[in-house]
Parts: structure tokens; C-alpha cells; sequence
């Protein structure tokens, strides 16, 4: 992160509140705003893994057809900017910061949480853009997140749906897809990929009651394969992708104008930082991934070889941080746990305590040295392509401290 946050004075920390879903407060503040969300119409994408990549890839084929596309994700990893897209590129600070500075009466008076109050600058910025279409992607949830006040998202997207946020969502799937399929509303069309047979039951039963259509699809085909080409790495996108050219296309059976050769330059164009990127540091390779929950770990694991290699991880204590070493770790790894500012996190004893022996005696897990960068020379001295991942915490804080290799 910055040394220096300049939004620290108008954006309290999200520690300080903790979480607080509920439509209520963002509502009132909207309504008391004149409704600036009711200016064009949005895609929401929901879902646990893969949601930032299928969002981009939507604004990226809509700005390449014209349309004048904005883009809401979260979490950031260097600047709140990141945050919000529009047309012409990210929000400067400048134009962020007197939004929000407009915006602390509003938000004093109605009690919003930091989430909300960044939400309702996006949607007045979008507002204020003029933007046709907005793509928003959910933060937590769906059924009480923020971004599921707009009233007229027609096109619902759904990424992988696995077991995170536990301890808001429910500790099933069943009970994590509800809360994500409750975006539904009759009249939307809502896409997805495969999903697991509980999850698919879910988002089949809620499509149904809320009359809602409900459109399933297969990832794309390899690009050796007749395939697109696409700017995302990863078998995972292949996926992402498909799910990103259906709501696309139910896009365009709802009259947008949306030109094959758009989708191409769009698949190709999206970039989304922090996800399997490859880095380097002092010359030599190293890949970056924000896989921070098991169903993450494993599709990062599917993109690796076999072999010994280097870890540097960073896990919230509220992760399930042994299953995904369990899911990520093989015979002769050496791994090294790093502590998170400002956030609870996992530490080296901790995790080797949670771990199956045999994979304990199998690996080595040490505690990280306090200075992020002195761990990095010992990173990139790996017998195999070492790997950072775990926290975007982790990742925000790695990201300066690293070359790009594009």
C-alpha cells in the first residue's frame, strides 16, 4: 500500500466498522441523492472466485462495441481508484476525493459503512459520466450487499460459487449460494458455468421462485482448440470467459449492440492485476495470485507443475488457511508465513500446528522476516517458479516491490 493514503481522512478503515450488510441505509442515501443509480442500467456479478475477472472482461467487450461502460469492483490493491472505472480510465484521485468529501454529510447522516459510502461514490460517478451501462461486482453476498440496490440490473452473472466468508454467508454451500442467488428477480437473466451439484440446485430452485431465467454454459474451448484468445492467463478463465460471453449475449438479445469483433478485442484487452501474474524480481521470475480460499488454492495448484518450490503466503485468520496449504503444499516445499498489517492474521506456528503430519515432516514453514522485501531474494531462489499468494493484502503490499514481465 502507499506510504500515505489519501483517502484515510474521508474513508474510515473497514476494520473500525467490521461488516454490516443490510439495503436500508445506501437506499435512503441514494433516494436523498436524487436516485443518481436509476441513470443507466447495470450487469451484476456475484459468486465466490473469479467475479473481477468476469466483470472486466464484460466492461472490456461493452467499451470495445462503444458503450460508454463503467466498471465497480472490490477489494483494491494499491489505490481506491481501482475501484472505480470509467469510460475514460480510472477515477483520479482528485475527482475521488471531492466526491467524497461531497459525500460525508450524506454519509454521517444515513450511518454508512465505508463499503457503502465507496459504492455510493461509484454510482454517482457513473451517474455523473453518463454512462449507458455500469458492470457491478458483488462484495460480499448478494442478498444484502450494497451493490444489489440498483434497480435495474437485467443481466446477473455468477462466478464459481465455493465456501468463503463463512462466517457471514453460512457454512455450506447451500446456505453461501442462497445468499448469492437472492440477486435474482424476475425479468433478469442470469448465467453461470458449472457449479457444484448443491450450489446448481440452489441457483435452479431461486431462478424458478423468483422467475428469474436461468442460462448454464461450458467454459470455452482451449485457443489451440479454436478457442478465443484471451489477455487473461489461466484454464480458470477459460471459464470465467464463457461466462463473461453470456451475459454478453443475453446483453445483446436485450437490444445492446455488441459486434463479434468487439468481443474479441474485449477477451483479449482485460487485465485484472493481482491473478496469476507473472513478476519479477532482481531479473528472476515469480507468479502472484490472490488465491485466499480452498476453492482458489486448488485452481492455482492445477496451473502448476510438480516439483519443489518456494512460497511466501499471507493468510486472514478468518481463512480456512490450513486447507488451502493442504490443497497448495507438496513434498519439499519451503514455505514462509507472513503477518499481515493492520489485519489478524495466520503466523507460521499456528498453521504448522492445523497441519496433517506427514505434510508437516514434508514441508518447512518458517515465519517471514518482519521486511516484506528481504523475503524476496529467498523467494525467487526456488527450484521451481516460486509463488506469492494468499491475502490481496499480501499481494497490494508485493505488487510495487515487483517488475512486470508484459
Amino acid at each position: 500500500m502507499p506510504e500515505v493514503d489519501p483517502f484515510a481522512e474521508l474513508i474510515a478503515p473497514f476494520s473500525r466498522r467490521g461488516v454490516d450488510l443490510g439495503l436500508e441505509r445506501i437506499a435512503a442515501a441514494l433516494a436523498e441523492l436524487g436516485h443518481p443509480e436509476r441513470r443507466f442500467q447495470a450487469v451484476q456479478v456475484a459468486g465466490t472466485n473469479g467475479k473481477g475477472s468476469i466483470a472486466t472482461m464484460v466492461q472490456q467487450i461493452a467499451s470495445a462495441a462503444g458503450i460508454r461502460c463503467g466498471l465497480y469492483t472490490s477489494p483494491h490493491l494499491l489505490s481506491w481508484c481501482e475501484r472505480i472505472r470509467l469510460p475514460n480510465g480510472l477515477i483520479s484521485e482528485d475527482e475521488l476525493a471531492a466526491l467524497l468529501r461531497q459525500l460525508q454529510p450524506l454519509a454521517r447522516r444515513h450511518d454508512l459503512t465505508p463499503f457503502e459510502l465507496v459504492t455510493v461514490a461509484g454510482l454517482v460517478a457513473f451517474a455523473e459520466a453518463q454512462v449507458d451501462l455500469a458492470v457491478l461486482e458483488v462484495g460480499l453476498g448478494g442478498r444484502l450487499d450494497a451493490t444489489t440496490v440498483h434497480p435495474d440490473r437485467r443481466v446477473l452473472a455468477f462466478a464459481s460459487i465455493g465456501l468463503d466468508h463463512t462466517e457471514h454467508l453460512g457454512d455450506t454451500l447451500g446456505a453461501i449460494a442462497y445468499e448469492k442467488a437472492a440477486v435474482m428477480h424476475p425479468g433478469a437473466i442470469a448465467v453461470s458455468g458449472p457449479q457444484h451439484p448443491d450450489v446448481r440446485a440452489v441457483l435452479q430452485a431461486e431462478a424458478q421462485r423468483l422467475q428469474c431465467e436461468l442460462r448454464w454454459c461450458s467454459p470455452l474451448a482451449k485457443e489451440e482448440e479454436g478457442g478465443p484468445r484471451l489477455g487473461l492467463r489461466g484454464d480458470l478463465q477459460r471459464l470465467n470467459g464463457a461466462v463473461a460471453l453470456a451475459a454478453i449475449d443475453a446483453l445483446r438479445s436485450q437490444g445492446w449492440s455488441i459486434p463479434a469483433a468487439a468481443i474479441a478485442q474485449g477477451l483479449l484487452s482485460a487485465r485484472w492485476a493481482g491473478r496469476l501474474e507473472r513478476r519479477s524480481f532482481a531479473g528472476k521470475p515469480l507468479l502472484i495470485d490472490g488465491a485466499h480460499n480452498p476453492p482458489a488454492a486448488a485452481a492455482l495448484r492445477q496451473e502448476l507443475s510438480a516439483g519443489p518450490r518456494h512460497w511466501l503466503i499471507g493468510m486472514q485468520r478468518h481463512k480456512d488457511a490450513p486447507e488451502l496449504l493442504r490443497l497448495l503444499l507438496q513434498s519439499g516445499d519451503q514455505v514462509r508465513i507472513c503477518s499481515l498489517s493492520e489485519h489478524s492474521s495466520w503466523s507460521a506456528e499456528e498453521l504448522s500446528a492445523e497441519l496433517d503430519p506427514h505434510l508437516r515432516q514434508a514441508v518447512a514453514i518458517t515465519p517471514a522476516e518482519a521486511d516484506l522485501a528481504a523475503n524476496l531474494p529467498w523467494l525467487v531462489d526456488s527450484p521451481q517458479l516460486p509463488v506469492a499468494c494468499g491475502s490481496l493484502y499480501l499481494v497490494g503490499a508485493l505488487l510495487p516491490l515487483l517488475k512486470t514481465t508484459d
